[in-house]
């Protein structure tokens, strides 16, 4: 799976949208949409870190 299909499934189970997922992560937007759409590629360890900040803010209930 392409690394764009794994962000956009990473944000849709935060809830969040492109707008909130950005600003969570201080990213510019127009970053976050240039990665979602393909036009350019995300580094494969920001994927793993954003994975690993979600799941642990879930698991400490400060993201629901």
């Amino acid at each position: 799976m392409e690394s764009r299909h794994k962000l956009l499934e990473l944000r849709k189970s935060t809830g969040m949208n492109r707008r909130e997922f950005a600003e969570y992560f201080e990213i510019p937007y127009r970053t976050v949409q240039e990665w979602e759409l393909g036009n350019r590629k995300m580094p494969e360890y920001l994927l793993r870190l954003m994975d690993y900040k979600i799941k642990m803010e879930k698991n400490n209930g400060v993201l629901m």
